[in-house]
C-alpha cells in the first residue's frame, strides 16, 4: 500500500514526494480536480452553518437547493429524488424501487434483467444484478432472481430482440438495470445508444422499469451530462454517485419518475420505501455536489470536456493500428485500448503494467489487458500527453 499525502488538480503526491497524474479521476470521482478551491470554499462555508442533521422528519437548504439543481440537470422525466450515501446503495435503492413498485400495484414481478458482465456494486441486490463473478462468487447462492442478456451489438441485436419478445417472460420482470453506453468494471465495454434505445423500448412496452446505473457515466463523462441524454427513450430510475459530489465527500442519489413515486404515495405506511442512512443528504456533501454542478455547467468545463475528447481522438488515430493494439474505443472523455496480449484480469502481467505506469508518474489501473483513461476535466494538455507517452512506452515494452 502506498501512502498518498496530498492532491491538487490532476496530481497525486505520495509519502516520498513523488507525483502521479491521476488518469482515472480516482475512480471517476474527482472530475473537477482534487482540492478544487471553488468546491472547498462552498463546503467550508456550509461547515460553519450546518454540518449534519438527520434527514428524517427534517430537511435543510443545501438538500433543497441540490434537489432543484439536479432536477434541472437530469432528463425531464425525472421528478423525485431519494438520497443515500454511495454508488452501491444508489443501485440497491433503484432495485428496491422497481421490485416494490410492482408489489405496491398488486403485481407479482420478482425477476430482474441485467446485462452480462455488468457491475452495479457490492451490496446484495447490487451484487445480484452484477455479472462479474470474480467479485461475487462466494455469495451467488443467496442472490435474487436475475436474467442476463448480452450487450447489444450490430451482430446480435436481431437475436437479442427475438429473445426478449419471444422466449423471455418479460411480464415477470420488475426492472432492467444497465450501465448506459459504458460498462466500467467490464473493462470499459461500450455499446451504441441506438441499440440500447431499441432494448429500452421493448422492455418498457412490457411494463418493465428501466434503471440506469449512471454512477460511473454521470456528470459529463460521455460528453453530455448523463449517458441517458444520448437517447430519447429515458429511464424510469437513475442511480448517481461518484462525481455527484466531485470526489469531495460520499453521497448518492436515486431519482425516479412521477409514475414510480406515485406507486409509493399512500396513506398505507406499508407502501412506503423503508430505506435510510445516517448520512443521507449530509449538508456538506450537498454543498460539494452543488459546487460540482456549477462547475459542470460552466463554459470552461464544457470546453475542457470537448478538448479532452479531441485529444483522445487524435491519440487514437495515432495508435489504433499499432501491432500491439487489439482494439480501441471511446465514449466522451472515456478512452480505452486493449493490448494484443493474453493476460488475467488480475495477474503478474497486469501488475507489471500497473507498476510501469506508476514508475512513470501516471496513475492508471489496467483491467486485464485493457488500459483506460478517465482523467479530470481540468487536466492540462501536457499532463494528458504524459499519460499518452506512458501508454506508448507500454506498446514498445510489452
Amino acid at each position: 500500500m502506498l501512502g498518498i499525502v496530498k492532491a491538487k488538480g490532476a496530481v497525486l503526491v505520495d509519502e516520498h514526494g513523488k507525483e502521479y497524474i491521476d488518469g482515472i479521476s480516482s475512480w471517476y470521482t474527482s472530475v473537477y480536480g482534487h482540492c478544487n478551491d471553488a468546491i472547498i470554499s462552498k463546503v467550508y462555508a456550509q461547515m460553519q452553518q450546518l454540518d449534519q442533521v438527520v434527514f428524517s422528519g427534517f430537511t435543510h437548504e443545501p438538500a433543497i437547493a441540490l434537489s432543484e439543481a439536479l432536477i434541472s440537470l437530469l432528463p425531464q422525466n425525472q421528478q423525485k429524488l431519494f438520497f443515500s450515501d454511495n454508488g452501491s446503495t444508489a443501485t440497491e435503492i433503484g432495485i428496491k424501487m422497481a421490485l416494490q413498485y410492482h408489489h405496491n400495484l398488486g403485481k407479482k414481478r420478482s425477476v430482474l434483467l441485467a446485462f452480462e458482465d455488468g457491475f452495479h456494486g457490492d451490496t446484495f441486490g447490487a451484487m445480484s444484478v452484477s455479472g462479474l463473478s470474480v467479485y461475487n462468487g462466494p455469495f451467488e447462492d443467496y442472490f435474487i432472481d436475475v436474467k442476463r442478456i448480452p450487450v447489444p451489438t450490430e451482430d446480435n441485436l436481431g437475436s437479442l430482440l427475438h429473445e426478449l419478445e419471444n422466449t423471455m417472460d418479460l411480464d415477470a420482470v420488475a426492472g432492467f438495470i444497465y450501465e448506459p453506453l459504458v460498462q466500467g468494471a467490464a473493462a470499459m465495454k461500450m455499446h451504441k445508444a441506438e441499440h440500447l434505445e431499441i432494448i429500452l423500448k421493448v422492455i418498457k412496452s412490457h411494463g418493465v422499469l428501466a434503471i440506469a446505473d449512471e454512477v460511473m457515466t454521470g456528470f459529463g463523462k460521455t460528453g453530455r451530462h448523463f449517458a441517458s441524454d444520448h437517447m430519447t427513450e429515458k429511464p424510469d430510475i437513475i442511480c448517481m454517485s461518484k462525481a455527484l459530489t466531485a470526489g469531495m465527500l460520499p453521497m448518492a442519489v436515486t431519482s425516479c419518475t412521477q409514475k414510480v413515486y406515485d406507486a409509493f404515495y399512500s396513506d398505507d405506511i406499508a407502501k412506503g420505501l423503508f430505506h435510510g442512512h445516517t448520512y443521507t443528504a449530509n449538508p456538506l456533501a450537498c454543498a460539494a455536489a452543488l459546487a460540482g454542478i456549477e462547475l459542470l455547467t460552466s463554459e470552461e468545463i464544457q470546453k475542457n470536456i470537448g478538448r479532452i475528447i479531441q485529444w483522445h481522438q487524435e491519440f487514437d488515430a495515432e495508435i489504433k493500428d499499432h501491432p500491439k493494439v487489439a482494439a480501441t474505443r471511446q465514449t466522451g472523455i472515456i478512452y480505452a485500448l486493449d493490448l494484443d496480449v493474453v493476460m488475467e484480469r488480475y495477474g503478474n502481467v497486469r501488475d507489471k503494467l500497473f507498476q510501469h505506469f506508476m514508475g512513470s508518474g501516471v496513475f492508471l489501473r489496467p483491467l486485464g489487458n485493457t488500459i483506460y483513461i478517465s482523467a479530470p476535466y481540468i487536466i492540462t494538455k501536457d499532463e494528458m500527453q504524459r499519460i499518452y507517452v506512458s501508454i506508448r512506452e507500454v506498446l514498445e515494452k510489452f
